[in-house]
């Protein structure tokens, strides 16, 4: 989170996204550090939620969690509008991505959780409120066991689609599309590594 991925662009390497087109879906990492360990974590702002404010003081709490969510979503929002605009895409003043793409959001444990799972569902929800404020589709990405790990297993997001990865091949990833999605929604793509590069398969 907070890092952009410079093959995303604008960058010198080449662009993933001008490689994809523009019906490309768009991915992001999550993440709850918590405030002691997190330079972005929010302190005094009071929209879309109050945090660590003189009214509401305490920035270890679940609105702070949830609006670092959102906060790190618009980051990776902008990033994202910023390499539409480099490749002409958008308009140098546009504020919006063109189409709405899906967005995908990363729930995985090699990024900074917390214990308190409540608060790691808070900044889950901060980060697809704001993207679905714009517009977007919002769908995870994690497996099951990893899923259940971070979140409890929440039902939160039953609304939304999952990604699931830990397939063994491409005929593991085909029988794994009648599996339940771990959001409780729909299971909408299967991943596995192939010859080292990931490779999906769409669900019917």
């Amino acid at each position: 989170m907070y890092s952009e991925n410079p093959c995303l662009g604008p960058s010198n390497d080449p662009s993933q996204l001008r490689w994809a087109g523009r019906d490309a879906q768009l991915y992001a990492n999550t993440g709850n550090p918590g405030p002691r360990i997190s330079s972005y974590w929010p302190h005094g702002q009071t929209e879309p939620r109050a945090c660590d404010t003189d009214q509401l003081p305490g920035a270890d709490t679940s609105d702070c969690a949830y609006v670092y969510g959102w906060n790190a979503a618009q980051h990776a929002y902008v990033a994202a509008l910023d390499a539409y605009i480099d490749l002409d895409w958008s308009d140098a003043d546009a504020e919006r991505i063109p189409d709405d793409p899906t967005w995908w959001l990363d729930v995985e444990d090699a990024n900074s959780w917390r214990r308190d799972r409540s608060l790691n569902v808070a900044a889950l929800q901060g980060a697809a409120d704001y993207l679905e404020s714009l517009g977007a589709e919002v769908g995870f990405y994690s497996t099951p066991r990893l899923w259940n790990r971070i979140t409890g297993g929440t039902d939160a997001f039953a609304s939304h689609p999952s990604w699931h990865a830990g397939a063994r091949n491409e005929a593991h990833a085909k029988l794994r599309c009648s599996d339940a999605a771990f959001t409780g929604g729909e299971l909408r793509m299967v991943q596995w590594i192939e010859n080292g590069l990931d490779a999906n398969y769409r669900c019917p």
